[in-house]
């Protein structure tokens, strides 16, 4: 029912407006009503111009249209004609009411304008009445108009006289009521008078008794201005009026910033207070014997424990009292000087000495000083703060006092006490990021020393049985490193983000300087990028290469396994930590790069090489520890008289047992690897490599002392076709080449040791046991099994031609030793 009504009332709207619109083109009116301006036609044919002639257009429709066309034109004006008178009647019928209300008022009109007619007639006769009465008062009263005005006259001149005669006594009273500034107003209304007529003896008496009342109470007002016990708005008046009595303004401006100046010098001296006097050497020395305190790893936050000699406030009251107190002063003295000295509107002769430029200067210098004064306090406080456990007390009071002072950039626009303030906010800011680095750091350095303690704990016992250095120590507890690095990793990481969560606090949106130009980019791309990110991956970096200088042959005091540990530690920073840690850093403090930074790919390359470093160091350390048993085992040994071999010699299984030991090691924390395709004999290999017929013709021509060929020459053609191995080449992030170094390393120690010794035939044939002994068990480890095949065949190859008597071992018997072990 709802939407058919509606839809009958838009017909009928629609429907008024076409009538209204046909009504308004019959009678030549625009939108609002008004006839519309278009030029009259002046064609008699035009049905709707003014010029229209019947005749002319019938007799022009009869020439030009045919039968049809005339019956039709008829019946489409005949409808036009009806449809005008319709819509004419239904415009009438709509407007019936509003016809009759404005009968209805014209009628009320008339009316209330015959009331109207009557009431201005009556008012015209009062107005007529008014005026004849008027003339006639001024008629009687124009003799004594001029009497009036000079007897007024006279008696304004007698109060004036009055008050000069009643000036002393009435200063002498405003002085004992203390009422100054109705005595100085008083005596400024008449002292331009008394000054004109000081001639004459009655005026010059006035004066004078007038003077010495002035001047007494302008010892008054000097000694209320010097003692400065009165409120601000007590000495403000006294300065106002010392200046109305003549009082030189350079000297009371500088009373009035001296009287300030003792004021706020007390609170200056309770701020110092506030301070300890060598508290920041205190608290670096503290910091510097606390070092391996600070920061440990199972510490919530980067800092550590806090410094013990801490002031007897925080920082937040510190500068919460310097605001209330100093700087709201500073604030009220800067604005009474203004108005009294500045801002006051200057006349008479004042406006002449240009006071406002000279006090404005002396301000400008009184403000710099004391705010320098208050500056340095707020800074010896701010180097107080070393441990940054809790950033958010330290970011709030540089906000408040960033705050406050921009009060005094309002009242002193030209000042530089705002600026000194933003400079002290970003000095903090950038202490407080040097302090995070510094925790950062020797955080990681603890978390190293709990790691190599972790490392070193496993060496206590093994099996109630003590174990002593090298590589083997790992196998008490193998499950750790791969624990121990992920420990370490997650704690590294946490920490960071710990770091920059409080760091972030110094670009929060609600923090005033923040939306300062060094906040929102400096401080953001060099501040934390770089300054503290990017110094930290370096740091972590430099630091873990330091352990591949340590000397000595088995790597100084440092364990492999940090060595293994810490290169795959860059390597997983190399490959993803660094780029995770940078784009958060970007995305948190949304870095611009408008200057140069450094590139991911830098520090990632930075990550690799030290990687790199402390692999290879790690395989030199490791090939080392089993060299220096090889070494000794061979030069501790007389080869030359020794009995036959009956079983394989303890270096060698030691040997065997700590590459497998290496080789766990390393296989925690690194991928197998690449190898060559193994042969199916290759435990087997060296024994018949050995026991060739080249092989025993090659030491047959040795035998004999006529040979015709040397065996040197013999091993060095040998040589010649052989591959050259690179004994300290960079090994690849992976077991098997980690291996291959470690063996390599070993095997020409061992073969460079053998070098050196004279053997006797059982001498040979202890080598030619531990040779194949070795050949066993070391070709599993390495890359390329060829590469142990070669080593040790040089190493036989040197013993026999370094041999007295050379009569190799027969292949069965060196097996039947070699299994039973």
């Amino acid at each position: 029912m709802n939407s058919e009504e509606d839809g009958s009332v838009a017909e009928d709207s629609g429907r008024r407006r076409r009538v209204h619109g046909m009504l308004k083109l019959y009678y030549g009116l625009n939108e609002e009503g008004k006839a519309a301006e278009q030029a009259e036609s002046l064609d008699p044919c035009d049905i709707n111009g003014p010029h229209f002639d019947p005749e002319l257009y019938l007799n022009k429709l009869r020439r030009e249209c045919s039968l049809a066309e005339l019956m039709d034109h008829e019946t489409c004006m005949v409808k036009q004609i009806r449809s005008l008178d319709s819509d004419m009647q239904t415009l009438v019928y709509e407007n019936y009411n509003k016809f009759i209300s404005a009968t209805d008022t014209i009628r009320k009109m008339k009316n209330d304008f015959k009331k109207m007619e009557d009431e201005m007639d009556c008012l015209s006769a009062n107005m007529a009445a008014i005026t004849d009465f008027s003339a006639r008062i001024s008629g009687t009263l124009q003799d004594q108009h001029v009497q009036i005005t000079k007897l007024s006259g006279v008696h304004t001149l007698l109060r004036k006289l009055q008050f000069l005669f009643e000036l002393p006594a009435r200063l002498n009273k405003c002085l004992e009521l203390q009422a100054y500034a109705q005595a100085v107003n008083s005596h400024r209304k008449a002292r331009c008078v008394l000054q004109q007529y000081s001639h004459l003896p009655s005026f010059k008496g006035i004066q004078d008794d007038c003077h010495a009342i002035m001047d007494k109470l302008a010892q008054e007002l000097r000694q209320k201005f010097r003692d400065g016990g009165t409120s601000s708005k007590d000495l403000s008046e006294c300065v106002e009026l010392l200046l109305q009595l003549d009082e030189p303004a350079e000297e009371l401006c500088d009373k009035f910033l001296s009287h300030a100046r003792s004021r706020l010098e007390s609170d200056l001296q309770g701020l110092g207070a506030e301070i300890k006097p060598d508290a920041s050497s205190a608290t670096s020395a503290q910091n510097e014997s606390s070092g391996a305190d600070a920061g440990s790893p199972t510490d919530s936050s980067p800092t550590g424990l806090p410094s013990p000699s801490s002031p007897k406030t925080d920082i937040l009251e510190f500068i919460d009292r310097g605001c209330n107190e100093f700087v709201s002063s500073l604030c009220l003295v800067i604005t009474s000087y203004q108005e009294l000295f500045i801002n006051h509107p200057q006349t008479g002769e004042l406006a002449t000495k240009n006071i406002p430029q000279m006090a404005n200067g002396k301000l400008q210098a009184f403000v710099d000083d004391l705010a320098a004064r208050y500056f340095s306090l707020v800074e010896q406080r701010i180097q107080e703060e070393r441990g940054v456990g809790d950033n958010s007390l330290l970011v709030r009071a540089l906000d408040r006092f960033h705050r406050r002072l921009q009060a005094v950039s309002k009242l002193l626009p030209g000042s530089s006490v705002p600026n000194q303030g933003t400079e002290i906010v970003i000095r903090a800011a950038n202490e407080r990021v040097k302090q995070y680095l510094c925790a950062l750091q020797s955080f990681y350095m603890d978390s190293l020393t709990d790691v190599r303690q972790a490392l070193a704990t496993p060496r206590l016992s093994m099996g109630g049985a003590s174990v002593v250095g090298g590589p083997a120590s790992s196998r008490d507890n193998p499950s750790s490193l791969p624990e121990l690095l992920s420990s370490l990793s997650s704690s590294i990481l946490n920490q960071i983000k710990s770091v920059l969560a409080s760091v972030h606090l110094f670009t929060a949106k609600d923090i005033s300087f923040s939306n300062k130009p060094y906040f929102k980019g400096e401080f953001c791309s060099k501040g934390v990028r770089e300054s503290l990110v990017v110094s930290f991956i370096r740091f972590v970096c430099q630091s873990s290469r330091q352990f591949c200088e340590s000397a000595g042959d088995k790597g100084g005091s440092t364990p492999p396994a940090l060595l293994l540990l810490l290169s795959r530690l860059c390597l997983d920073y190399e490959t993803s930590t660094i780029s995770y840690i940078l784009t958060l850093t970007d995305e948190q403090f949304l870095v611009q790069h408008h200057t140069p930074v450094t590139p991911v790919t830098s520090l990632c390359a930075e990550a690799r090489e030290a990687a790199q470093k402390l692999l290879n160091h790690y395989v030199k350390v490791q090939g080392l520890i089993i060299s220096q048993m090889l070494r000794k085992s061979v030069e501790t040994r007389d080869w030359v008289n020794t009995i036959e071999p009956r079983n394989v010699r303890a270096v060698m299984k030691r040997v065997v047992e700590d590459t497998t030991s290496i080789d766990v090691q390393v296989g925690l924390l690194y991928e197998e690897g690449v190898r060559k395709a193994h042969s199916s004999d290759s435990s087997k290999r060296t024994f018949s490599v050995y026991s060739s017929s080249r092989q025993q013709a090659r030491y047959a021509a040795s035998y004999t002392p006529s040979a015709p060929m040397d065996t040197n020459l013999l091993s060095n053609i040998h040589k010649l076709f052989s591959e050259r191995i690179d004994i300290f080449s960079s090994v690849e992030f992976n077991k098997v080449s980690v291996m291959t170094g470690i063996i390599k390393i070993s095997l020409k120690t061992f073969l460079e040791c053998v070098r050196l010794r004279t053997f006797g035939r059982y001498g040979l044939q202890q080598i030619q046991v531990d040779c194949h002994y070795l050949q066993m068990y070391l070709w599993r480890f390495v890359s390329d099994e060829n590469l142990v095949h070669f080593l040790l065949d040089e190493i036989v190859g040197s013993s026999a031609h370094r041999c007295l008597d050379p009569a190799p071992m027969e292949q069965s018997v060196i097996e039947v030793i070699c299994e039973r072990g």
